[in-house]
């Protein structure tokens, strides 16, 4: 089923909501999004939006309207980048030569990663550990 329009974003001091043209509404908090949780309330404001997502530049940070109405895996690959916020999805995604898209799909539950691909994942956050450490 095709994406409603969206007609309305706004944000309160936890969310960011949505409204579509048939007037569903939707919220992501800011909890649930290490970026925007750490935000200025300024940076929050600094968004783009299209007719797929939300886009704030300065935080690099997306949110997908389909995403809005989804429920919430919460996966393996969640709760490590929910609980060091330090570490880039997205950037993780480029070293390893992997979609950022498909990545934010494994993190999200959209799609389930192979047992060897969290492997990997893995293995590519430990690897980043090791340059910090030598630092």
């Amino acid at each position: 089923m095709p994406m409603e329009k969206i007609v309305k974003i706004w944000l309160t001091d936890t969310a960011v909501w949505i409204q579509t043209e048939s007037g569903r509404e939707a919220c992501e908090h800011f909890n649930d999004y290490p970026r925007l949780k750490y935000a200025t309330q300024e940076q929050r404001e600094r968004y783009e939006a299209d007719e797929y997502g939300i886009h704030w530049e300065d935080i690099d940070e997306d949110l997908s309207f389909e995403g809005f109405f989804e429920k919430h895996e919460t996966t393996e690959l969640y709760k490590l980048f929910m609980a060091h916020p330090e570490l880039n999805v997205s950037a993780l995604a480029r070293r390893m030569g992997i979609s950022q898209s498909l990545m934010a799909q494994y993190v999200s539950g959209k799609k389930k990663a192979s047992a060897e691909r969290i492997s990997r994942i893995y293995e590519a956050v430990r690897e980043v550990g090791r340059e910090l450490v030598a630092v």
